[in-house]
């Protein structure tokens, strides 16, 4: 399903669960589309009764593209981002989370509980600061406050996420790319099986392949401000959860996160790295939805 929001981008989304249900908003990461929501843990919120809402943020998967005219170069402003120059963007993560809100306002949803993993993340914490009073609850996984001390250094995890795949690469050059970086983010020992994990990646391939989206997407991250005294403002329920072996985005972030939002509980998760994986979405699920249940009980 596909909306025209009023500033003109098209965004893809899909709308399941129990239609008289509480909403979860479900925004994912960094150049991720909403089919990589494990299938297991969106039928668990149906089967607690919640309603979910997943959407293509712009510059992924079905949804729009965004020119950049500038042409700005992903490693000259993660340069200037880790020097503390700030990076210029053609968008912010203020602008991504406008678009969240114009689809709960084109679909009709007056609230909805906010769940974002990552680059998500930050846009849920943007919305729920901003935009509180459409929001039920905030749960921000595997995220960061934007904090300088959390922004993007070189490891192999970062190395490997900048990384473009190689020029003119067929599909399965495009996959060994794609596997690489996984391997790398990953939970260690959380992995499907090799022959699994591909056809998953080929899936999403063949459904969108938007790496040049993906770069101005992590520009937009980038150039975000440090949402330390933002995230003082938020007054919403709000849960962060992070892997304790996270290479990407350290569990320290999380910590700082929580320690910012007033009230907000934090989980670390053991062996969980920067996904989701099949063995830990039983518990990431009874987290989200114990919250979510809580924040409508509070607000009762």
């Amino acid at each position: 399903m596909r909306v025209e929001l009023p500033h003109g981008l098209g965004i893809e989304y899909q709308d399941e669960g129990p239609k008289s249900g509480p909403v979860i908003l479900m925004i994912m990461g960094l150049g991720m589309q909403l089919t990589a929501w494990p299938r297991t843990l969106i039928e668990g919120l149906h089967d607690h009764g919640f309603r979910t809402l997943r959407f293509d943020n712009r510059d992924a998967g079905l949804s729009d593209r965004v020119v950049d005219r500038a042409r700005l170069d992903i490693r000259a402003e993660a340069m200037r981002s880790m020097i503390g120059l700030g990076a210029r963007s053609p968008y912010s993560l203020q602008d991504m989370a406008q678009d969240a809100l114009g689809l709960m306002n084109a679909l009709m949803i007056d609230r909805a509980h906010v769940v974002g993993v990552s680059m998500g993340g930050m846009i849920g914490q943007v919305l729920a600061a901003e935009s509180g009073q459409r929001v039920r609850s905030l749960t921000s996984i595997m995220s960061s406050s934007g904090a300088p001390r959390f922004r993007f250094h070189w490891t192999p995890a970062t190395r490997a996420v900048l990384t473009p795949p190689p020029r003119a690469a067929d599909e399965e050059a495009i996959l060994d790319h794609m596997e690489h970086i996984w391997h790398v983010i990953g939970s260690p020992g959380m992995q499907p099986p090799p022959a699994v994990l591909r056809e998953r990646l080929r899936a999403e391939l063949r459904r969108a392949n938007t790496p040049g989206g993906t770069m101005r997407q992590m520009l937009a991250v980038m150039a975000s401000a440090d949402r330390r005294t933002l995230l003082k403002r938020i007054e919403v329920p709000t849960l962060v959860m992070h892997g304790e072996v996270d290479p990407l985005i350290p569990i320290a972030a999380g910590r700082d996160t929580a320690a910012h939002v007033r009230g907000a509980r934090f989980i670390s998760i053991p062996g969980m790295g920067h996904d989701l994986p099949d063995p830990l979405i039983s518990a990431v699920l009874a987290d989200i939805a114990a919250h979510c249940r809580a924040a409508d009980s509070q607000a009762a």
